[in-house]
């Protein structure tokens, strides 16, 4: 399994799929400025992953 680690297109997908806090939504759109903001877009990208398996799930059937 291979990772494009400046692949932002999980994000922009993230942030069509539920609401955000303001700051949630400028880190999405933003970046990362320090390591408490890898720490949050981490966990954010945990959280991404359920739903979009999630979706993928009840798309099924």
């Amino acid at each position: 399994m291979s990772n494009k680690w400046d692949d932002t297109s999980w994000q922009k997908d993230f942030l069509n799929m539920k609401s955000h806090s303001p700051s949630d939504a400028k880190l999405l759109m933003g970046g990362v400025k320090g390591l408490k903001g890898a720490w949050r877009l981490g966990v954010l990208h945990v959280e991404y992953e359920k739903l979009k398996k999630r979706q993928e799930e009840q798309q099924q059937q």
